[in-house]
């Protein structure tokens, strides 16, 4: 990895480690964590020789990024090509990230899971037990995704005070 620090290159290293455990490529990971650490748009190529890795390998992992939201096309005056970047507020990034994640993963479940209660519904006495288990299970999925909804409405700083709020939520619920 040219032209990193080591420091910087650990960070890059370990995103790609992470992302490929959070089921993203590796490489889509590391491209992230290069222009999150970069102080400027980077244009495809210079990402390329930095990381070391194939042109066609960094374009599909740009476009992955640009579909999940959390990288855009940076246009550089004096330079024709299509430079990318990336936000620097974690927050606005993780919140992008769970919105997808929720479209992509927690919405179609849940659908799923209404579809499979109504048709065990109907099947009476035959599917009572199966109903009773994704009855719950779409439950939770209802509980927690109404609950996204609630917390995805308030502001970044908002969220913030209500995450720092831990232990006082804790005493308050009477856990």
């Amino acid at each position: 990895m040219q032209n990193l620090s080591p420091v910087q290159q650990r960070f890059v290293l370990h995103w790609g480690e992470m992302g490929a455990r959070w089921g993203l490529s590796r490489t889509v990971a590391q491209v992230h964590a290069l222009l999150y650490l970069s102080p400027r748009p980077l244009p495809a190529d210079e990402i390329c020789d930095t990381l070391g890795v194939a042109r066609s390998n960094v374009s599909n992992s740009l476009r992955e990024l640009q579909n999940w939201g959390v990288v855009r096309v940076a246009h550089v005056p004096g330079d024709r090509r299509d430079h990318f970047d990336t936000t620097k507020d974690v927050w606005e990034l993780f919140r992008r990230v769970l919105e997808v994640r929720k479209q992509r993963e927690v919405d179609p479940t849940l659908a799923v899971l209404r579809e499979c209660a109504a048709e065990a519904e109907k099947a009476g006495a035959r599917e009572a037990y199966t109903h009773e288990r994704i009855a719950a299970m779409a439950d939770f999925f209802e509980t927690t995704s109404g609950w996204y909804d609630q917390i995805d409405r308030l502001p970044t700083p908002a969220v913030i005070k209500f995450v720092r709020l831990g232990e006082k939520v804790r005493k308050l619920v009477g856990a």
